[in-house]
C-alpha cells in the first residue's frame, strides 16, 4: 500500500527546487525583505530592483517552490502589501542552512579552484561558457529588454537579449562574471571564411557568432553535430546540414540569435 504524505511534508519536499536557480539569491533578497515586514514596493527599493520585477522574483520562487510563498494583502502603502508564508519562511530557513553548508565545504576547499563552472546547475542545455559582462543597455529608451555585451575568455564578443526585470535581477554590471548557456539546437556552424574575424555581430539578423576549430563531427542523415574547441578555451556545440564540409582542425563559425543566450550567475 503506497504510503500517503501530509500537504506539508510534500511542499517542504518541493522547496529545494527554489533553490536550484542560479539566479535566485536577490529573488530570495526580496523575500527576505517581505519576511522583515517590508511592502513589495519597499522590498524592491532595498533591493535595488523595480517593483515589476519584485513580483516577478516573488512569482518565479513559488513557482519553483510549487507554494505560494508571499500573501497579497489590500490597502497597503505604495502598491499593496505583502505577508511571508510559513512556506516562505521555511525556504529562507533552507537557503540559509544551505548558504552555511555551502562556505563550509568552500572552506574545506579554499585552495581549489573557484571560478564559474555551474556546479549544481543541471540543464539540458550543451553550450555553457563562463563570460564577463562588457555592457549593458537598453535596446531603446521605452523597450523592456536590454542589450548584454559579453566578453568569452578569448576574448570575443556576444550579445544577449533579456528582458529588464531579469537583467535586475541577476544584477548584471560591466566586470561582472556570468556563465552564458545555448541550447544546441539554436546554433547553426558553417565553415569560416579565412578573413573572418573570430566573433562577429551579424547585421539585421539578430544573431552574433563565434569562432573555433573543429574538434569532433557526429554525421547524422539530415544534419552533423559539430563540436567547435574555442579560441581561449571552452566549446561550442551546434549543428550544420549534412554532409559537414569542413573537416577536423579546420576553422568553424557557430551562429545563434540573441534571444537564444541564457545569462545565469554561477552557483
Amino acid at each position: 500500500m503506497a504510503s500517503r504524505k501530509s500537504p506539508a511534508r510534500k511542499a517542504l519536499n518541493h522547496l529545494p527546487q527554489a533553490l536550484t536557480d542560479s539566479s535566485a539569491d536577490k529573488r530570495l533578497d526580496v523575500l527576505r525583505q517581505v519576511a522583515a515586514g517590508c511592502s513589495i514596493s519597499q522590498a524592491a527599493r532595498e533591493v535595488g530592483i523595480s517593483y515589476k520585477a519584485a513580483w516577478q522574483a516573488i512569482d518565479t520562487l513559488s513557482n519553483l517552490s510549487g507554494q505560494p510563498l508571499v500573501e497579497r494583502t489590500v490597502g497597503g502603502v505604495g502598491g499593496g502589501g505583502a505577508r511571508i508564508t510559513p512556506h516562505g519562511e521555511q525556504l529562507l530557513a533552507l537557503a540559509d542552512a544551505l548558504a552555511q553548508a555551502r562556505q563550509q565545504v568552500l572552506a574545506r576547499f579554499s585552495q581549489g579552484v573557484q571560478r564559474a563552472s555551474g556546479f549544481g546547475l543541471r540543464t539540458s542545455m550543451r553550450n555553457q561558457l563562463p563570460c564577463r559582462v562588457a555592457r549593458c543597455e537598453p535596446a531603446s529608451p521605452h523597450d523592456p529588454m536590454v542589450w548584454v555585451q559579453l566578453q568569452t575568455p578569448g576574448g570575443a564578443a556576444l550579445t544577449a537579449s533579456l528582458t529588464r526585470e531579469s537583467a535586475d535581477l541577476l544584477g548584471l554590471a560591466p566586470g561582472l562574471e556570468v556563465l552564458v548557456l545555448c541550447k544546441a539546437t539554436a546554433v547553426s556552424v558553417a565553415a569560416a571564411p579565412r578573413a573572418a574575424p573570430m566573433a562577429a555581430v551579424e547585421a539585421g539578423a539578430q544573431r552574433c557568432s563565434l569562432q573555433g576549430r573543429v574538434e569532433r563531427v557526429a554525421k547524422g542523415a539530415d544534419r552533423d553535430e559539430v563540436v567547435l574547441a574555442l579560441d581561449g578555451g571552452g566549446h561550442w556545440v551546434g549543428f550544420a546540414p549534412h554532409p559537414f564540409s569542413a573537416r577536423v582542425g579546420a576553422r568553424a563559425r557557430a551562429s545563434m540569435p540573441y534571444a537564444a543566450l541564457v545569462v545565469g550567475l554561477p552557483g
